[in-house]
């Protein structure tokens, strides 16, 4: 629902009426992160920020982060943003957490159950709901893959 409002702010208002340079930053890089991380077009997100000459050290951390699947950097920063674009990175928590769960499940043959919770940035029971299909022993350890007899 914010997109329409965004949008008008940036290509109508803003050429009649000029933002401050700091509120041109802040909605640029909302619309930025929208892109990226909402409708995951990250050659729209890229051009928007050359069109805006945008220089928010976070949004392009997010955006590379995107770019080169990189979920832990991805989270981190995720900690450090403003409310709205941690609401607006939300978007891309599920595709990141898949990213990081399958690359755990191509390294690891097990694990403790607290590294994995970390590393998907949820709890066991909301990881079993999203489709984790690991077993979970009664030590606290996942086993993630059997190793194949030879």
């Amino acid at each position: 629902s914010y997109q329409p409002a965004l949008l008008y702010l940036l290509n109508e208002i803003h050429p009649v009426t000029p933002l401050s340079p700091l509120e041109l930053q802040d909605f640029a890089g909302y619309r930025i992160l929208d892109l990226a991380c909402r409708q995951y077009e990250l050659m729209d997100a890229f051009a928007v920020r050359h069109a805006y000459k945008l220089d928010d050290r976070r949004v392009t951390v997010v955006l590379m982060s995107l770019v080169h699947d990189d979920w832990v950097r991805f989270w981190r920063t995720k900690r450090v943003v403003d409310g709205y674009q941690r609401a607006i990175m939300d978007f891309a928590v599920d595709r990141m957490r898949l990213h990081a769960l399958k690359c755990l499940g191509r390294g690891y043959l097990n694990a403790d159950k607290s590294f994995i919770e970390r590393t998907g940035d949820a709890s066991w029971p909301e990881l079993v709901k999203g489709g984790v299909g690991w077993q979970l022993q009664d030590t606290g350890n996942v086993i993630i893959r059997k190793p194949k007899a030879k």
